[in-house]
């Protein structure tokens, strides 16, 4: 009979859909005038698909390390997303509304402002699935269910 340690793996702690957002946001910044513009749709597709199904494994462990994990993850990805989109907002406003310009600002298409919407509608999808499942497993340890 095989035994089996009471630690995660390390697939399971992963951040999967962060990197996944790193990865957009560095590949926007680095590559938006011209190869990433032209293949936005199948950067974001390998982007998004994967990082959704491998955090979707975590769903299924209700483990709390894996689940305060997730939290923080998520958590840093909302976080990481507002700077990005605080720092896109406040470079047109410069430019929009104080017409100030020749300033370095970031520029976040409406293509990468769907991808990552996507991503961050998973994280919270996920997230509640994972309540759900915390939910279920105080209910079983509840004397008078």
């Amino acid at each position: 009979m095989a035994q089996t340690s009471g630690k995660p793996s390390a697939f399971l702690l992963f951040p999967w859909g962060l990197l996944s957002i790193v990865l957009m946001l560095t590949l926007n910044l680095t590559l938006s005038d011209g190869w990433f513009r032209s293949n936005w749709s199948w950067v974001t597709l390998v982007l998004i698909i994967p990082a959704a199904i491998f955090e979707n494994f975590k769903i299924g462990y209700s483990t709390m390390r894996i689940m305060f994990m997730k939290v923080i993850y998520s958590l840093l990805s909302f976080l990481l997303v507002g700077m990005a989109f605080g720092a896109a907002l406040a470079g047109w406003h410069l430019e929009q509304f104080q017409h100030v310009t020749g300033i370095e600002k970031i520029s976040l298409p409406w293509y990468v402002l769907l991808a990552l919407v996507v991503m961050l509608a998973i994280q919270v999808a996920q997230l509640f699935s994972m309540l759900k499942a915390v939910k279920r497993e105080f209910m079983q340890l509840d004397p008078d269910q």
